[in-house]
């Protein structure tokens, strides 16, 4: 049987005995028929993971002795910033996941001239959460031991002031700047994305005013949610660990 990777946000320690999250609980119990003595692998995004095994299972709870830790890291070395504008319906979901296991460090919803989605208050709260959740099944599936931090939606002007990436790039479609004209290797990389019909002139222009470079991924427009999995996975190759 497949071994089940699980995420605790708490401290881990060898040793110790963890009670495992209802929803871990019920994924064993339901899904994988597990039982007591069964190995699992625990992480909490710091770092290294953690062989355990399950000492106790029931509906409910399910208790695990932590046996040994691994400070394996499989984290890229190249630290991407995607910053990309709200979409509708599940596609910004679908962006995180798969930025996600792409081996992206950080991602920031960015409110653009053509982003259609308000999120306030209680809504945000509420959807930062989800995404984040999002984010660790996925590093739950694809094995990366830190989680990608999901920042708050903010203006994608003050996304562009706090930015501080080595290397910075907005997708640009309508310019002939590839990816293979950059010659430098950075170790950190912003990348803008707009939403749905894409960042407006004056966005981009104000992309170049705080020494964003243009970059295009060919003579096709891609949908705001094929874009960013395009470019990441082109940085990755050329930069990261590809």
């Amino acid at each position: 049987m497949r071994i089940s990777r699980i995420y605790l946000n708490q401290p881990l320690a060898v040793g110790s005995e963890v009670t495992l999250s209802p929803e871990a609980t019920r994924h064993l119990v339901t899904v994988l028929r597990a039982q007591a003595g069964a190995q699992v692998v625990l992480f909490n995004g710091t770092g290294g993971e953690y062989s355990a095994t399950l000492v106790e299972i029931g509906k409910k709870q399910a208790l695990a002795r932590i046996d040994h830790f691994s400070d394996i890291d499989r984290a890229s070395p190249l630290a991407i910033h995607l910053g990309i504008g709200l979409s509708r319906g599940d596609r910004f979901d679908t962006v995180v996941q798969k930025a996600t296991e792409l081996g992206v460090a950080e991602i920031t919803p960015l409110y653009t001239e053509r982003t259609e989605v308000k999120l306030k208050g209680d809504r945000a709260d509420k959807k930062l959460r989800h995404w984040q959740q999002i984010a660790i099944s996925a590093c739950e599936q694809c094995q990366l031991n830190r989680v990608p931090t999901i920042h708050h939606p903010v203006t994608l002007q003050e996304w562009l002031a706090n930015t501080s990436a080595k290397q910075k790039f907005v997708l640009h479609h309508r310019s002939e700047k590839a990816l293979r004209d950059y010659r430098d290797t950075p170790h950190s990389v912003a990348l803008a994305i707009g939403p749905e019909g894409g960042l407006s002139d004056m966005e981009i222009q104000a992309c170049h005013d705080r020494d964003f470079k243009n970059l295009t991924l060919g003579p096709r427009v891609l949908r705001t949610e094929t874009a960013p999995l395009a470019a990441i996975s082109l940085l990755q190759f050329q930069w990261g660990d590809w």
